[in-house]
């Protein structure tokens, strides 16, 4: 099961480089819940993507630099770089805790460290 999950996941995460919310919402559960450990948690495919909207508006450039699988859940390891408001680069380590359930993404907890 890891390696079919490990597989969702890194599709996901090429929809997400190309910008395609709607491609990567399609490997979610329609109740995923979404935490930014210590500043939010979204509830729901609809509150995932009003967030994106807005914060991946430019997509992120990431790499993942290790992905661990076992039983239902896959952990990726790796740099993001997002934007700021004022459109400057944000660099950032990360590791998002990913639960899936019957194949699609139901649960994240991601751990975001500035890199500055």
């Amino acid at each position: 099961m890891s390696s079919e999950n490990k597989a969702v996941l890194e599709s996901a995460n090429a929809a997400i480089t190309a910008g395609d919310t709607e491609g990567f919402l399609a490997h979610c559960t329609e109740d995923i819940v979404w935490t930014a450990v210590g500043e939010m948690t979204l509830n729901g495919k609809d509150a995932v993507r009003e967030w994106m909207a807005d914060a991946y508006a430019t997509p992120p450039k990431f790499s993942v630099t290790r992905l661990i699988g076992e039983d239902d859940y896959v952990t990726a390891l790796g740099e993001i770089t997002s934007r700021d408001d004022n459109g400057r680069p944000v660099p950032n380590l990360y590791c998002d805790v990913w639960r899936f359930r019957d194949g699609r993404m139901a649960e994240l907890k991601a751990f975001v460290i500035p890199t500055k």
